[in-house]
């Protein structure tokens, strides 16, 4: 994955109402952190930083330059969004040197189909790797291709490219296969439900209950005359 450049400013104000302003600005607060250095509270340009996580995923490599000379690379350790705006509200970025090992979560992705009538349940979308901090990948994959009902992916069997290192369980699934339910056991599975009366069915339930008491009272009326 190649890294992306983007600028930042030190950030001087801290807590809700400094993190506030600092979005209202069109900025996202962030903090560098790692390789035992005190840590360094920036903001980084939203729409940048958006685009970049957009292409390059989660564990998009930044070459950041600080308007007062600092230069580092790092990558986002935690990025917190806010799921209304679909905005970015804070970003940890921890520091990384050129080389060096780093462990983080990449997206899995299943390649293929299965076998006919039958469902994918993705049971880890992510897995834990190691890399070479300038070389994450951006996902790893995993073929289903012709999977019967009953089989699972393991992370043992995510492809891998050059260079880097499973952390995860070897044993842990990552997907399975299972058999489509048949049209009689989905059909099964719904709630029943009363079938609502028509608006002619209602009028013609109407119209019967107020002809009873007329036919009553003519009946009555001949009763009389009779006598």
């Amino acid at each position: 994955m190649s890294e992306v450049k983007i600028s930042a400013e030190p950030r001087t104000e801290f807590g809700k109402g400094g993190a506030r302003r600092t979005r209202r600005a069109g900025k996202v607060p962030a903090v560098l952190y790692g390789h035992g250095e005190k840590p360094k509270h920036i903001a980084l340009p939203a729409r940048e930083f958006a685009a970049a996580i957009r292409k390059g995923g989660a564990n998009q490599l930044f070459a950041i330059e600080v308007s007062d000379g600092t230069q580092v690379l790092a990558l986002p350790k935690a990025i917190q969004r806010d799921p209304i705006r679909d905005s970015f509200e804070h970003v940890d970025l921890l520091l990384v040197r050129r080389g060096e090992k780093v462990t983080v979560e990449v997206p899995v992705q299943l390649t293929g189909e299965a076998a006919r009538d039958t469902l994918i349940v993705h049971d880890h979308d992510t897995l834990s790797v190691t890399a070479d901090a300038t070389k994450v990948p951006d996902h790893l994959e995993a073929s289903i291709e012709g999977l019967e009902a009953g089989s699972q992916v393991t992370a043992a069997d995510v492809e891998l490219p050059a260079g880097v290192e499973l952390v995860a369980d070897a044993e842990q699934t990552v997907a399975s296969v299972t058999a489509a339910p048949t049209a009689e056991q989905l059909e099964a599975t719904l709630p029943e439900v009363e079938t609502p009366a028509t608006e002619a069915e209602e009028a013609a339930e109407t119209a019967e209950g107020a002809e009873a008491p007329a036919a009553e009272g003519e009946q009555s009326t001949e009763a009389k005359t009779e006598a």
